[in-house]
């Protein structure tokens, strides 16, 4: 991902919410709209194009529905970004998305402007864009539930340092902000990151975020 701009594609079957969502973003100096799709193969057709940095892709589409859609763009170009813009504020669309690589989750019926552009700068530094609503539920669901021993070893393992990065990686803080609030290298971060997958028994990111929520191991404001 370079250049000057944060380049953007949406994906949405509805005009009027594309047109409100490019308004939104044509006011950033920083963004720049490259494309709209209308359903989700559309979608993946055009992330290969125009290689944008940004996918906003609605989940619930025709032809191809955005988990597919997104699933196949990560397939074809892990360093695309795929933040999820949908109406549904259920824990089973929020973790399908992320396993299927989208790197964020915001409701349409409580997005703002101002958090949508948030959403998009946060995913496109490599961080994970979580929308308080849906994570404040869905840890609370989870605390009530108890972890097994062998879960309970594994977390065991972790360092200090590593429950400091897994936290923060699961509040959606990149490497590179990481790095500066623990004074370390983002390398070093990095590595960190790495030997807490390795450790947890993870593959990538979204599995670690999974994995953060689901054990309650984040606390976010009332």
């Amino acid at each position: 991902m370079t250049g000057d701009k944060i380049r953007v594609l949406i994906a949405d079957d509805h005009a009027v919410v594309r047109d409100g969502i490019r308004r939104i973003l044509d006011d950033e100096a920083e963004v720049e709209v490259v494309g709209e799709a209308r359903d989700g193969r559309e979608a993946v057709q055009k992330a290969q194009d125009l290689r944008p940095d940004v996918v906003i892709m609605d989940i619930s589409m025709p032809d191809m529905n955005g988990l597919v859609a997104t699933r196949q763009i990560k397939a074809k170009a892990q360093d695309i970004r795929v933040l999820g813009l949908t109406v549904h504020e259920t824990p089973d669309y929020f973790f399908s998305m992320l396993e299927a690589g989208g790197s964020g989750y915001l409701l349409k019926k409580d997005a703002t402007s101002g958090e949508l552009v948030s959403a998009v700068r946060t995913v496109y530094r490599d961080g994970v864009y979580l929308h308080p609503a849906v994570t404040k539920w869905l840890i609370q669901d989870r605390l009530s539930k108890g972890s097994t021993g062998q879960e309970r070893k594994s977390m065991e393992g972790l360092t200090p340092r590593e429950w400091e990065v897994l936290r923060m990686v699961a509040e959606g803080h990149s490497n590179q902000e990481i790095a500066e609030m623990l004074h370390l290298s983002p390398a070093t971060v990095q590595t960190h990151r790495a030997n807490i997958l390795q450790k947890l028994g993870l593959h990538s990111r979204a599995e670690l975020v999974k994995y953060a929520l689901s054990r309650g191991l984040i606390r976010l404001e009332q």
